[in-house]
């Protein structure tokens, strides 16, 4: 009898933490996902919405080894309606590989694509990108690739010639410092392109001035799953290259006022 107690008692110890770690398992695949309302859809310093509001969604599905893939998908205007689509989509897959406790490298491939917009606007771009963290400090750098693609060829140069196809590179940083004590994080970026110098076949591109600088700074605000950014935006491109490309490439179209000029872009994103 008192060995049945005594068996009894364990079981009911253990019980507990065998049904704990249960719950904690984690699943195989795990879904994620965001929506965000954005004052400018800023893309590489350059706004792809007009300089106006910008409603944009993600969902990603993530596997424990390491595979994922997403969609990503904005609102357009003005410069960014890559062939008249009003609307960007975003296909996403990729590998994340731990290279050490606090280090991890993200392979992956971006496809842009714009639905209703003119042939042959979709463009694919791989990517790499590491990223570290350290204490509150988390760093990223990474490289992202686009090969020559008729979407991105310099037609300014050449007129409806798929020989003048070009690729763009994209090297960028990002810096993130979480303030102990408070939902406060501070965040930096910069970013270089090198591409199409010029329009590209339906009136845009993805380095519009061929070579370029964009940066910014700006505070991330969290609460519950909720974050608000404020940043200032803003790229190298000078007027005089902003005037080249005139009028596509001003707010409106009316040819006043670069949409790669300094500006402040606030968000609120919630996430799931």
């Amino acid at each position: 009898m008192k060995r049945f107690i005594f068996a009894a008692f364990i079981a009911a110890v253990s019980m507990p933490g065998t049904a704990l770690a249960q719950e904690e398992e984690k699943p195989a695949i795990t879904i994620s996902g965001s929506a965000t309302i954005a004052s400018d859809y800023r893309f590489r310093g350059v706004s792809q919405s007009d300089k106006g509001m910008a409603a944009q969604g993600g969902l990603t599905l993530s596997h424990e080894s390491g595979l994922y893939a997403g969609v990503w998908g904005s609102n357009l205007a003005g410069w960014g309606t890559f062939g008249g689509a009003n609307m960007e989509l975003d296909l996403i897959g990729g590998y994340k590989l731990p290279v050490a406790d606090n280090a991890t490298l993200d392979v992956g491939l971006v496809w842009y694509m714009y639905p209703g917009g003119a042939d042959e606007s979709d463009f694919a771009e791989p990517y790499v990108k590491l990223t570290g963290t350290t204490g509150p400090a988390t760093l990223t750098a990474g490289v992202a690739y686009a090969p020559k693609q008729y979407a991105l060829a310099n037609v300014s140069a050449a007129p409806n010639s798929r020989g003048q196809s070009e690729d763009n590179l994209y090297l960028w940083g990002d810096g993130a410092l979480a303030i102990g004590g408070t939902p406060l994080t501070a965040k930096a970026h910069i970013g270089y392109s090198d591409g199409n110098p010029g329009l590209g076949p339906n009136g845009t591109s993805v380095a519009p001035t061929g070579r370029y600088w964009d940066w910014s700074l700006g505070m991330d605000a969290t609460w519950r799953n909720l974050t608000l950014n404020v940043s200032y935006v803003d790229t190298d491109i000078s007027k005089a290259e902003a005037a080249y490309l005139q009028p596509n490439f001003s707010t409106g179209g009316d040819g006043r006022g670069s949409i790669a000029d300094a500006a402040v872009v606030a968000s609120v994103t919630a996430s799931f």
